[in-house]
């Protein structure tokens, strides 16, 4: 594994720039593994070490130990707004399928849709094989913000897709469309025979758990719950555990205000709704999120990391009796504007920095 990422650095002529990072355990190394990245969004790391990484206008890149290519046969995206090309997760059975998972911006007669698509990687990763789409949203709305999109494989399986209102707030409580929601499908698009609302009238049978604003941070813990980063308004910014079935009230309540500085919907609680397990105010704009099972770092087992869009930083939080605290900000120059996080093979914690155009690697100082 060093021994590939220094091939990488070297590949991609990137310097040796590592800098130290302050943290409580004391100085970790923040060091470059991919850099000269345009709007990167998600990545994912292959059983052999190479790295695929989602650029915002289209393109997947794949980063080997002597070379860098762009992956052909990827979906057309709409490029919209925030939307285009989004996240990337490979099937835990990558290995022997090859199979993996992304999400895109999918141009619809009335603007566009987070859509998910399967793909199997070419033998010799230049080309996508067997592109299908597994699950389009219902097309409401026709702005280019709230896409949502990461994409979780639970531990049975089943895959969890993150989707935002599109800036069309009461379409977070209307389960006759998929906005504002996180959905749950079968590996061939099928829906789940246990997904919660299977069945009722008028309600979109995908539908796992809603009334979100935009959850672009998505992982599981080690017993495979499912926990979200969301952003909320002006304040308001969230993290919740994913339960089957619940609202989580956008917009009809909020711990945050409109921009405007005017008042969200009815308050801070309603019955029947949800309250997040940790609330930012000022917000801090999530993006990935990471609950951190490894070993590198064995004092923050079962702790929960968040990038930061706005402040540039990850947010470290710790679950404790049913709630959830934020107990350190990791920062370093290289923090800027953290897209996607996620824990390396080896422990170590990789980062995508969409200010700097660059992936890094957090690791113990030697």
């Amino acid at each position: 594994m060093f021994k590939q990422i220094a091939l990488i650095i070297a590949a991609t002529g990137i310097a040796s720039q590592t800098v130290a990072m302050e943290t409580s355990l004391g100085k970790f190394q923040v060091a470059p593994i991919v850099q000269d990245l345009d709007t990167p969004w998600g990545f994912a790391e292959l059983p052999n070490g190479d790295i695929l990484i989602t650029l915002r206008d289209g393109a997947l890149i794949l980063v080997t130990s002597n070379q860098r290519i762009e992956v052909q046969n990827v979906p057309a995206v709409a490029t919209d707004g925030q939307g285009g090309l989004l996240d990337i997760t490979l099937a835990r059975d990558f290995a022997h399928t090859r199979a993996l998972f992304l999400t895109y911006a999918k141009e619809q007669p009335q603007g566009s849709g987070t859509t998910l698509a399967r793909a199997r990687l070419s033998d010799d990763g230049s080309t996508l094989e067997n592109v299908v789409d597994l699950f389009e949203s219902a097309p409401v709305g026709e702005t280019g913000r709230h896409f949502g999109s990461r994409v979780v494989e639970a531990l049975d399986g089943t895959l969890f897709v993150t989707l935002g209102d599109r800036g069309n707030r009461p379409s977070a409580q209307d389960r006759s469309n998929h906005n504002g929601s996180i959905v749950r499908i079968n590996r061939d698009g099928s829906v789940p025979a246990d997904n919660p609302f299977l069945g009722v009238t008028g309600v979109a049978p995908e539908i796992y758990s809603f009334g979100h604003r935009n959850p672009q941070g998505a992982g599981l813990d080690a017993a495979g719950t499912l926990w979200t980063a969301e952003h909320g308004a002006k304040g308001g910014d969230e993290v919740n555990q994913i339960v089957k079935g619940a609202n989580y009230g956008w917009p009809v309540i909020s711990y945050g205000v409109h921009y405007s500085g005017g008042k969200i919907g009815e308050g801070t609680a309603k019955d029947g709704m949800l309250q997040p397990l940790h609330y930012w105010d000022p917000s801090i704009a999530p993006s990935g999120l990471l609950v951190y099972t490894g070993q590198m770092f064995p004092e923050w087992q079962g702790d929960i990391l968040v990038g930061s869009l706005k402040f540039d930083l990850i947010s470290r939080l710790t679950p404790t009796d049913g709630a959830v605290r934020e107990v350190e900000r990791l920062q370093s120059e290289h923090t800027n504007r953290v897209r996607d996080i996620q824990q390396a093979a080896d422990g170590s914690i990789w980062f995508l920095s969409a200010g700097d155009g660059v992936l890094y690697r957090i690791s113990r100082a030697p």
